[in-house]
């Protein structure tokens, strides 16, 4: 069974140092999809601005700068309150979002209750597919297993 663990957040898109706008956005994290984090930026038009990156960045980025590329967090403090940077690019622009630590840390926190840190795989089913693929049907015998798909160099004649 699948399980979605969703948050409803207000953040702030700064615009400069003085000045910033507030952006309604939903965090979501799926089971089904279990390494990825989704933020859903509402931002007045018809369809949401989407961003997927792995859940283990925004864990490490509340606690200490990480990432690189299109997806950098960090943690700060603005006006004496802790909040999360999360600074994204595209080829159709740069966001740098305000978030407040203590509701995303709240949120990765439940989502560290459905799925552990290190047993993502689990949920995706994996070694459970590789067993059915791998195990021998019983009165089958492969024939791929039976014959030499490398002649030996010493063969002659290319045979």
């Amino acid at each position: 069974m699948n399980s979605v663990v969703e948050r409803e957040l207000e953040l702030k898109l700064v615009l400069s140092p003085e000045r910033a706008i507030p952006v309604p956005a939903r965090l979501t994290y799926r089971t089904d999809d279990p390494y990825a984090v989704h933020i859903a930026f509402h931002i007045g038009s018809e369809h949401p601005v989407n961003w997927t990156f792995a859940r283990e960045l925004l864990v490490e980025g509340v606690f200490r700068p990480c990432g690189h590329g299109d997806v950098r967090v960090w943690p700060t403090k603005v006006e004496g309150r802790s909040v999360v940077l999360m600074a994204l690019s595209s080829p159709d622009g740069d966001a740098l979002l305000e978030a407040p630590a203590a509701a995303v840390s709240a949120w990765l926190e439940r989502t560290l209750r459905v799925v552990p840190p290190g047993s993502e795989s689990e949920q995706l089913g994996i070694d459970d597919g590789l067993a059915e693929l791998l195990a021998p049907t019983p009165g089958r015998v492969d024939e791929l297993w039976l014959s030499d798909p490398w002649p030996s160099d010493e063969s002659k004649d290319g045979e």
